[in-house]
């Protein structure tokens, strides 16, 4: 299906010249809406925080839909990353302590690449407005929107790593091309350590031939890039935003809560890897 070859996983986590580790940033991206890139934002940061890491969430989908997991309306928020990326407002003045640290969405952000277009260094707006809170956070996650615009291309380029929740269908493999080619320009022109962190299946029905076969085509041409966890479809990750929270508070014993604990031990697992290599 002419799926491009792998992608380099990045480098080792930087860290300050006191020695003192600053914040990996991971972003969560596919060009195609509705593969879970928020409900894998949330839950695996809950999940992270959980085993006692500092996270901030990153909201930089105009949607809002990162913001009204966490029970927020993003139509009511003054001041948002719109204000972050264009306004240089410090993004510290536009987190909010939920059930993690969240840096806000609100309907204005649908205008920001229009406005970041004709500033110099727009392609730099994110990485320098998390500069000052690096240190701050173990875990820095950004949700982007479904599209290669500004706004993603901002995010992979403050980024060490990138997971692309992949729904368990063949065009949504097909997507993978896209983004592999982005990636590739990225790494030659503006950050040459991004890459992909891992690939999540996700909506995925064991009782189906097609599913199944999806993640055997992503397993082939990916490897061992592919994470073991699959997200399956539920129910629960459609209730719990309704209430605010993520599916590990909504639902902490139950199976899709585990999944998400399952996906942060990969994670952090390959953070040991790297440490070692």
């Amino acid at each position: 299906m002419g799926l491009a070859r792998l992608l380099p996983r990045p480098g080792i986590r930087t860290e300050t010249a006191k020695g003192a580790p600053v914040g990996r940033v991971i972003s969560f991206a596919n060009q195609k809406g509705g593969v879970a890139k928020t409900t894998t934002t949330l839950n695996l940061g809950v999940a992270l925080s959980e085993k006692g890491f500092k996270v901030l969430l990153v909201d930089l989908d105009p949607q809002g839909n990162l913001t009204m997991s966490q029970g927020l309306n993003p139509d009511a928020i003054e001041r948002s990353m719109f204000d972050v990326l264009v306004h240089r407002l410090p993004i510290d003045e536009v987190i909010h302590h939920q059930e993690v640290d969240l840096a806000v969405s609100s309907i204005d952000l649908a205008g920001a690449e229009l406005a970041l277009s004709s500033m110099i260094g727009r392609e730099r707006a994110l990485e320098k407005a998390i500069a000052p809170v690096k240190d701050t956070y173990d875990y820095i996650l950004v949700d982007t929107p479904p599209s290669l615009g500004l706004l993603t291309i901002n995010a992979l380029v403050a980024s060490n790593g990138v997971i692309v929740p992949v729904q368990c269908e063949y065009l949504s493999l097909r997507g993978l091309v896209q983004l592999e080619n982005t990636l590739a320009m990225i790494r030659e022109n503006l950050n040459p350590e991004v890459g992909i962190e891992g690939i999540l299946p996700t909506m995925y029905d064991s009782r189906t031939l097609h599913a199944r076969e999806a993640v055997e085509i992503l397993q082939e041409n990916f490897g061992d890039l592919v994470f073991n966890t699959k997200i399956r479809k539920t129910v629960r990750y459609a209730e719990a935003p309704v209430k605010g929270n993520s599916v590990l508070k909504y639902d902490p014993s139950g199976a899709a809560a585990e999944a998400y604990r399952d996906l942060a031990k990969e994670v952090l697992d390959a953070a040991k890897a790297r440490e070692h290599a």
